[in-house]
């Protein structure tokens, strides 16, 4: 049934592609006046950064499980490229950024593959580069996302489930998160709520989802698996790390001072998460490992996210020993024998991404970004920080709630998890006939 299924999509997209009347298509004109050439070519260069993303994040969760479940935990994050870039196209931008309805989705009828998506017109809060590009620089951002929950249901799911819950996720969780947070017409973005790089669209949505997959699935029957290569682990860190900077920096979209200041506050956010990371670890008796330094460089690289473009070089220092210290003790606390978060994303990237979001509301300065309404709490004013608050349960409850619903969903379609016999084999060779 599913090869007729398979089939049938391939077949419609052909005939779609064929058919369809797309506006974009406009004579090309390179050196059209209205874009600046050094704010275009710095994005491009951004959105292949924020790509690379996903194959460093293959590398990062691949290292970390046991060796029977490499390829298939690597292949996770590579169909995320696959399956969310055809979607993207198809609708996901639209319904992010279209017209807004209600200020909670956009109305993707206008761009359909793209449609009326090109390189003569521009997004409003981007004027100085093609609407096309600023489409592909946040298509690579709806991409990491699902890639991100994977590592809490690894070495248990069905690949098919995890494709169609993907596809689900990004079109009932994601996007919405998007259109309310980025959009001008959005009900977070007219509340003030400043996201820089996606504390909440990325990583909260991530990290909540996480959770709920953790808890739908069930436990593996061997948590305790060593993992297969550290040496990916460092590998996918560093990946992480150089794409994060195409990640933040690349969200002032444009080649200015914004974004100097936030490639700026996000390394050295990376790098005093890590220090903190391996010196709480000390401090507790631990050693200092090579797995702490890549994990607390990551949690680092998460909480500055939303904050980068709005604070200075010392509060990111701040952001980082904080949110590295505060996502180590809910790891070491976490109920593990109860819930089984695999690879921990949601006390690090879920919990990353909302000590990141709260401290963005304490630090953020007119003096970084003059755009700013209202400054954080450190400042003495209160209302960016009580709507920060307000959105942080919101968010929590909507991405954790609709996300346990999605994985309900699928499992009722077909089984989100493998039976025992293959989770033992392990799931290269039983999903993909492959293996290391």
């Amino acid at each position: 049934m599913r090869k007729y299924f398979l089939a049938t999509i391939l077949l419609l997209l052909l005939i779609t592609t064929l058919v369809i009347n797309n506006n974009a298509t406009q004579a090309i004109a390179f050196n059209s006046p209205k874009f600046d050439t050094g704010d275009t070519a710095w994005m491009i260069v951004a959105s292949a950064l924020v790509l690379l993303m996903t194959p460093g994040l293959g590398f990062f969760y691949g290292g970390m499980v046991g060796k029977k479940n490499v390829i298939s935990t690597m292949l996770q994050s590579f169909m995320a490229m696959v399956i969310v870039s055809i979607l993207w196209v198809i609708i996901g931008f639209g319904l992010s950024f279209g017209e807004s309805i209600y200020g909670i989705i956009g109305n993707p009828s206008k761009n359909i593959f793209f449609n009326n998506v090109g390189i003569n017109s521009s997004w409003e809060l981007a004027p100085t580069i093609p609407l096309l590009l600023f489409a592909l620089f946040q298509a690579k951002f709806a991409i990491i996302t699902p890639a991100l929950i994977t590592g809490a249901f690894a070495e248990r799911i069905r690949f098919w489930a995890y494709l169609l819950f993907m596809v689900l996720f990004i079109i009932f969780i994601y996007t919405p998160l998007a259109h309310c947070t980025w959009h001008p017409n959005g009900i977070f973005f007219k509340m003030g709520i400043l996201d820089f790089a996606g504390g909440i669209v990325v990583h909260m949505s991530a990290g909540w989802a996480a959770l709920a997959g953790a808890m739908f699935l069930g436990k593996r029957k061997n948590q305790k698996t060593s993992p297969a290569r550290i040496t990916y682990v460092l590998l996918g860190t560093g990946l992480l790390w150089f794409g994060w900077f195409g990640f933040n920096a690349g969200s002032a979209l444009g080649a200015n001072g914004l974004a100097v200041q936030a490639l700026s506050t996000t390394t050295i956010a990376a790098a005093s998460a890590s220090m903190a990371w391996v010196f709480w670890d000390k401090i507790l008796g631990h050693k200092i490992s090579a797995m702490g330094a890549c994990i607390g460089a990551v949690v680092g690289l998460v909480a500055i996210t939303p904050a980068a473009g709005y604070v200075s070089m010392p509060h990111a220092i701040f952001i980082g020993i904080v949110s590295s210290i505060v996502s180590n003790i809910v790891v070491i606390n976490f109920p593990k024998g109860k819930i089984d978060d695999a690879l921990d994303v949601f006390g690090c990237h879920g919990v990353g991404g909302m000590v990141g979001m709260l401290l963005t509301a304490v630090f953020a300065s007119k003096a970084i970004n003059p755009a700013i309404e209202n400054q954080g709490l450190f400042f003495g004013e209160t209302k960016l920080f009580i709507n920060h608050v307000i959105v942080l349960i919101i968010v929590s409850v909507f991405s954790f709630g609709m996300s346990y619903f999605l994985f309900f969903i699928v499992n009722k379609i077909t089984p989100l998890r493998v039976s025992t016999e293959k989770e033992e084999l392990g799931l290269d060779i039983t999903q993909h006939g492959e293996f290391l």
